[in-house]
């Protein structure tokens, strides 16, 4: 066994420290809905990261609790947030043509599925009587310069999520760059897969349960 298995937070800390760590000077972040968001609770206050929502606002700060809710100012999955100084608000439309026009250095999605090619199906399972959910997902698939995803490595039934191929409706092509779970921290893309770390598994009994490794590349731990 390599440390502990991740729970969300631990994954969003580690999302936010490579935010930082690779974005120094600052960076224009948007936060999916659901999971996604807590990585606002972990940025430091000096990151120099600013956070984007699709419903229309930046510098959006952590997570709004008690005497700080406003029902007012919430993200895009309507979650009560903080504001940060500087904060801005504008239109959908506004917020929209920022996602589409490549000014979001990182985004950070949850996903149903990844390929390792870095194909992403994230807003519907297929199931007959799942309800689709797009929203802007497919305009920061393609939008953002770098799209990293955070998702439990196994799905409830114990299936991978981090596939050869998906199954599942595609959200885009060839867009994940980097893949945060519970039990580990993947590349993948035209190279194919490579494993940056390994929690709470071995890397052999991690192979084994992927079916998909024939080896594993550098790990961080």
């Amino acid at each position: 066994m390599i440390g502990r298995i991740r729970d969300k937070n631990d994954i969003a800390a580690a999302i936010a420290r490579d935010i930082t760590a690779e974005h120094p000077d600052g960076a224009y972040v948007n936060l999916g809905i659901g999971q996604p968001t807590l990585v606002a609770d972990h940025l430091p206050d000096d990151s120099g990261v600013v956070l984007h929502t699709e419903n229309g606002m930046l510098n959006m700060g952590p997570a709004a609790h008690g005497d700080e809710v406003d029902p007012d100012l919430v993200n895009a999955g309507k979650v009560p947030v903080t504001e940060l100084p500087g904060a801005a608000y504008f239109h959908h439309a506004d917020s929209f043509a920022m996602m589409r026009g490549g000014h979001l250095d990182v985004c950070v999605l949850g996903a149903f599925q990844v390929s390792t090619a870095g194909d992403l199906a994230n807003w519907h399972t297929g199931a007959p009587d799942a309800i689709p959910a797009v929203g802007g997902a497919m305009d920061l698939a393609i939008g953002a310069k770098r799209v990293w995803v955070m998702m439990t490595l196994f799905d409830k039934q114990g299936a991978p999520k981090l596939v050869p191929e998906c199954t599942y409706p595609l959200t885009g092509l060839g867009c994940v760059e980097r893949v945060y779970t519970d039990l580990g921290t993947f590349a993948v893309g035209p190279g194919g897969l490579q494993v940056l770390e390994v929690h709470g598994i071995d890397p052999d009994e991690l192979a084994r349960r992927l079916g998909l490794l024939d080896a594993v590349g550098e790990r961080r731990t």
